[in-house]
Parts: C-alpha cells; sequence; structure tokens
C-alpha cells in the first residue's frame, strides 16, 4: 500500500468526498450501517494497519479511566503515574496522549499495549458501528488521516453518487 500516495488521493478527492457525505446524510439508518460495515469489512481484509500507523502518529483518542485502568494493570503503573506520564486533558475535559506519535506506537507501528488499547484506537476508524448518520463528519475528516477511510468512501461512491 502506497500510503502518501493514498492520502494524497484522499486530498485530491475531498470535495467530492464531501459531497458523497452530504448525500449519504439522506440515507435511511439501516441501509447506511449496512452499507458503511459491509465497505469496512472489504477494504479491511485487504488492509495491514500496520503498514500505515496514521492513527496513531496523528490523531490523540480520549482515554477513559477505564482504559487507564487497563493500562495501568498492563504496564504494572499506578493509574496516577499513567496520567502524569502520558495523559493531559484536553479543551473537550477528556484524557488524551500528551504527546503524539502515541507514547506506546513501537518499532514497524506495533502497538505496545495492543490487547488494553484504548476503546477510541480499538474502534477506530468508526466505520462499522451502528449509527454511521453521526459519524459522516469525522468519517470525512478521517479519510484524509487513514487509507481505509478514503477506500471505503471510494468503494460505496457507485452506490450513492449518480
Amino acid at each position: 500500500m502506497n500510503i502518501e500516495g493514498e492520502l494524497q488521493k484522499a486530498k485530491n478527492q475531498y470535495k467530492e468526498n464531501k459531497k458523497l457525505i452530504e448525500k449519504l446524510k439522506r440515507w435511511k439508518r439501516k441501509d447506511l450501517d449496512a452499507l458503511f460495515v459491509e465497505a469496512h469489512e472489504a477494504v479491511f481484509e485487504e488492509i495491514d494497519c500496520r503498514e500505515c500507523g496514521n492513527c496513531c502518529k496523528a490523531l490523540g483518542p480520549r482515554v477513559t479511566n477505564r482504559d487507564i485502568d487497563k493500562i495501568s494493570k498492563f504496564i504494572n503503573m499506578r493509574a496516577g503515574k499513567v496520567r502524569n506520564t502520558y495523559l493531559r486533558v484536553d479543551e473537550d475535559n477528556d484524557y488524551v496522549f500528551n504527546k503524539m506519535p502515541c507514547p506506546f506506537l513501537k518499532d514497524a507501528n506495533e502497538c505496545s499495549i495492543y490487547d488494553v488499547r484504548p476503546r477510541a484506537c480499538e474502534e477506530y476508524p468508526h466505520t462499522d458501528y451502528p449509527n454511521m448518520q453521526k459519524k459522516l463528519h469525522i468519517t470525512l475528516k478521517n479519510s484524509l488521516i487513514c487509507p481505509g477511510v478514503y477506500r471505503i468512501l471510494e468503494k460505496i461512491r457507485p452506490e450513492v453518487m449518480d
């Protein structure tokens, strides 16, 4: 996978993808969710996220107290020390990593806490979960970060656009 090439295509296609998202907003929830799940499954059968890792390099996921507890047990560090060492509070009053790329991202885009990674990381890019209607705006943004999201939009385009 040529990451840079795909991300450049996503930038070039942004205006068209914005139009696609506007059309998708008018779809019935059930149909929209099914469309995305099908495209997501097909695309991520072909992609190994470790070839890219952009989400781990560029996005600061929300880290919940439950996530912090799981991480602290996994790395054998007190929850308070995990907060002080790796996290900060953002403008939405959520915990996020204090620097990017993610401090747990290792060589070859491997996650050193993969088994206990934050829920937001586990669910990323949020294209195979119920109620895509509420996630369309972030899906458009994520298409500039995640080649998989860009491919999903390309895959569904023929079914949506006239």
